[in-house]
């Protein structure tokens, strides 16, 4: 008997709730972007350096010397410990003889690992012919593991020949007219601690500096680097960069390198530096570093004495002072106002503005948002009630605040280690460990949470399709809301959502495909969470501990608290869009569905009777044992 042939599957017609994305219109809202792309094209800028105003007389014998005796007589500088006092003493006795006063500065701030600490910041002045001014950073500190040869005895170092440079002798004060600015040579403590003692600077008389040079590390075997990013979406002056750039290869031969222009995208998604021009960069004030290292300082066994000797034989130090020292210059006789603020991205010797890419980050949100609306609209023209669905989202939500919120007071309660909002130093234990007591105490109480949440959530009947695309459609507009709301706080962190927009949109149009095909899409829209991890473990080298690193950096303060709701926001959508993707989305239950008890009371119910089953178990035992 011959076979029939088997009839071929129709494909759903587009616009049924088996292919509900418009395609069409998702592809043609994409020209939008040609207009904000063609902006940005007109936004980009050539900046001009200032001209030098003197030749480099930097004493580069002086300076070696220096670094050398410091690491060597000086090697535990740990802020607060006895050498951090002594280290303090000689700094004074190398610029007492030229005149130059230093006023201490103290005061105390919590690091996470290592508890409140005594820090002094050192501030040496020379009066300009102007208020304004312009500060010169290095710190002075370091970890107490090793003698911080390069890091940062180089800089302390270089930061003593440049306030004797422009220290004023006595003798010959009425023939000098001096600076314009006045300058502010600051050794800083605490910069190996996340910049504690910048920050503190920073924050206590950070007003009227026209701009910062930071000294970091100036002996190192790499190239010579320039750091830019601040602890806000915030970059230093244009002009301010591009001098440095011209005053650093005029003197090594060498371009500094900066980082790429997809680096700096994402320091203004997510700002974050160790260095100590972030927090004035922060602040709008323009500041750089100098150095000649990457994003963290050399293990504490490679930046030893011996090992400074030999990297004192290249004339990168020289070399680097005597570029801060004609920086100084330029900027001091410079007309051009070199206040920091409007945030940019560097292309070579060209930068777009910050408003620009802005607008090209927005502009990729609207295919997603145009789809998203036109979901909305065909589940109204086909009477689809989204309110279950919306609850369901909400009750969702619920669940990740309050999450959030015990994660809030078993860090209060000291759960994890406690700190200024600070980056941590990588070499803290802070950022390598888990305190378990801390993780499994928040682990059962989510867990109580999410059997609670769950009752209403799980499905008890079978889910229709029009059901699904309303949960899909409440999902993906909570989804586009949260992406507004992070342009309200800052667009460049839609670098991190951009991916699970464009990603996820695209589930209910595959919800009757295999179920890896649906996983491999939700997987898809964590690519920007994984984004931000994979930067943290590779520019500071935790490896699998970046998640540790960015939980401890939540947990101080240092992510700011409306990215972190928005975050959870974000989550409750992708658990609203996990369950409809595993078959295991209910829409929330209507009166006539819920059971006649709620979770709370069906869990205390639940809870009271196994005690009195127990308890009648232990009676009966009991009364056999006493028949016996």
């Amino acid at each position: 008997m011959a076979v029939p042939p088997s009839t071929p599957r129709r494909r759903a017609r587009p616009g049924s709730p088996e292919r509900p994305v418009n395609a069409r219109m998702y592809r043609g809202t994409w020209l939008v972007l040609s207009i904000p792309l063609l902006l940005a094209a007109f936004s980009v800028a050539r900046p001009s350096p200032l001209p030098q105003a003197f030749p480099p007389a930097f004493d580069s014998a002086s300076a070696e010397t220096l670094a050398e005796e410091f690491s060597r007589f000086y090697p535990m500088r740990f802020p607060g410990s006895t050498g951090a006092g002594l280290a303090a003493d000689w700094y004074r006795s190398q610029l007492r003889p030229y005149g130059l006063s230093v006023r201490s500065q103290p005061f105390t701030a919590q690091v996470p690992g290592y508890g409140r600490l005594r820090f002094e910041n050192l501030v040496t002045t020379v009066r300009g012919r102007s208020d304004r001014r312009i500060v010169v950073l290095a710190h002075r500190d370091d970890l107490g593991t090793g003698p911080g040869a390069n890091d940062n005895a180089t800089g302390t170092a270089a930061l003593i020949v440049l306030a004797r440079s422009f220290a004023t002798p006595v003798t010959t004060e009425a023939e000098q007219p001096g600076p314009v600015h006045t300058l502010v040579f600051v050794s800083t403590d605490g910069g190996a601690l996340g910049g504690v003692g910048a920050n503190h600077y920073a924050r206590t008389e950070g007003d009227e500096v026209d701009a910062v040079i930071n000294l970091d590390a100036l002996a190192g075997p790499g190239p010579p680097r320039l750091q830019l990013a601040g602890d806000r979406p915030r970059s230093p002056s244009l002009a301010l960069v591009r001098t440095a750039t011209v005053r650093i290869a005029e003197e090594t031969g060498v371009v500094p390198l900066r980082p790429s222009a997809a680096r700096q995208l994402l320091d203004l998604a997510f700002p974050f530096s160790l260095y100590e021009q972030a927090p004035f960069v922060g602040r709008d004030v323009s500041a750089l570093t100098i150095t000649t290292q990457g994003d963290t300082p050399l293990p504490a066994e490679l930046d030893t004495e011996a090992r400074l000797r030999t990297l004192l034989q290249s004339p990168r130090m020289g070399q680097l002072g005597g570029a801060a020292q004609t920086l100084i210059g330029s900027i001091d006789q410079g007309l051009e106002v070199m206040r920091g603020g409007p945030p940019y991205i560097y292309f070579g010797t060209r930068a777009v503005r910050g408003w620009a890419v802005e607008l090209v980050l927005v502009a990729a949100l609207l295919p997603f948002l145009a789809v998203a609306v036109d979901l909305f609209a065909r589940c109204r023209r086909r009477r689809i009630p989204l309110g279950p669905a919306v609850r369901s989202y909400l009750s969702r939500l619920a669940f990740w605040l309050f999450v959030g919120l015990a994660f809030a007071i078993v860090a209060r309660l000291g759960g994890w280690p406690q700190g200024d909002p600070l980056p941590i130093p990588p070499q803290a234990a802070a950022a390598h460990t888990w305190p378990v007591k801390a993780v499994v105490a928040l682990v059962l109480v989510s867990a109580l949470a999410w059997i609670v949440a769950r009752h209403r959530l799980i499905p008890r009947r079978e889910v229709l399709l029009e059901e699904e695309l309303a949960g899909y459609t409440a999902a993906l507009l909570m989804l586009g809301l949260v992406s507004l709301l992070v342009v309200a706080v800052n667009a460049f962190a839609l670098v991190f959502v951009l991916p699970s927009l464009h990603a996820w949109l695209w589930l209910p149009q595959f919800q009757s495909r295999p179920i890896w095909t649906r996983a491999a899409l939700l997987l898809a829209g964590f690519a920007g969470p994984a984004l931000l991890l994979w930067s943290l473990s590779e520019r500071l080298g935790l490896g699998a501990d970046s998640a540790a690193y960015l939980v401890e950096l939540v947990a101080i303060g240092y992510v700011p608290v409306p990215l972190v709701l928005l975050f959870l926001a974000w989550l409750a959508v992708s658990g609203q869009l996990a369950a409809l993707s595993a078959r295991r989305y209910a829409p929330y239950p209507s009166a006539e569905e819920r059971p006649p008890r709620g979770p709370v009371r069906q869990l205390i119910g639940t809870g009271l009777l196994a005690i009195e089953r127990r308890r009648r178990k232990s009676a009966a035992e009991s009364d056999r044992a006493l028949e016996g």
